[in-house]
C-alpha cells in the first residue's frame, strides 16, 4: 500500500511538471565545475574548510563533477568575506553555553553564457561547556557548517536564475 502511495506523489509530481531545485542550478552551472577558493593569508585553516564545504557542495547538492580549470563548463571562485563567533545563550550565571558562527563569501561564477557575482552568509548555532572556550573541533564544524549553508544561499539563487530562464 505504502509503494501504491509513493508511486501516486511521484506520478503525480511529475504530471504537473515539477523539476528539483538542482535541475535548475545544474542547468545554468552545467555538469563540470572548476573551483578555486581563495586561501587567507590571515587564517589559512579557514579556507580550507570553506574549500571542502564547496567541492562537498557541488558533489552532493549539485550532482556535478569538479573538473580540471580547462575542462570545466563553469568556474567558481569563493572568497572569503569574513568568519566571525558570536554568543547567542548564557547558563544562569552568565556563562557562555551557545555560539553563532556566521561565515560571509563572496562567490564569482563564469561561463560561456554569464558573468555573475555573489555575497552569501550562512549561520550554525552549536552549544560549547559553560566556562570554556570554543575547541578547534567544533570552531572548524562551525566553520563548516556555516560555509555550507552559505552554499546552499548561493545555489537557491542560481536556481532561481535557471528558473526565469525556463519562462
Amino acid at each position: 500500500m505504502k509503494k501504491f502511495f509513493g508511486f501516486l506523489i511521484i506520478l503525480v509530481l511529475v504530471g504537473c511538471g515539477y523539476k528539483p531545485s538542482s535541475q535548475y542550478t545544474r542547468d545554468i552551472l552545467g555538469n563540470s565545475i572548476y573551483a578555486d577558493v581563495s586561501i587567507s593569508r590571515e587564517d589559512p585553516k579557514n579556507s580550507v574548510l570553506i574549500k571542502d564545504a564547496v567541492n562537498e557542495a557541488i558533489i552532493t547538492r549539485l550532482g556535478s563533477k569538479l573538473s580540471p580549470k580547462e575542462m570545466a563548463y563553469t568556474k567558481l571562485f569563493v572568497k572569503i568575506d569574513s568568519v566571525s563567533f558570536s554568543p547567542i545563550l548564557y547558563d544562569k550565571d552568565g556563562y557562555v553555553i551557545s555560539y553563532k558562527a556566521t561565515v560571509s563569501l563572496d562567490i564569482r561564477y563564469s561561463n560561456e553564457d554569464i558573468m555573475n557575482d555573489f555575497s552569501t552568509s550562512g549561520e550554525y548555532d552549536f552549544p560549547i561547556e559553560p566556562n570554556s572556550i570554543i575547541s578547534d573541533s567544533k570552531r572548524f564544524e562551525a566553520i563548516k557548517f556555516a560555509s555550507l549553508d552559505a552554499l546552499n544561499e548561493f545555489i537557491s539563487k542560481i536556481a532561481i536564475i535557471g528558473m526565469q530562464k525556463k519562462e
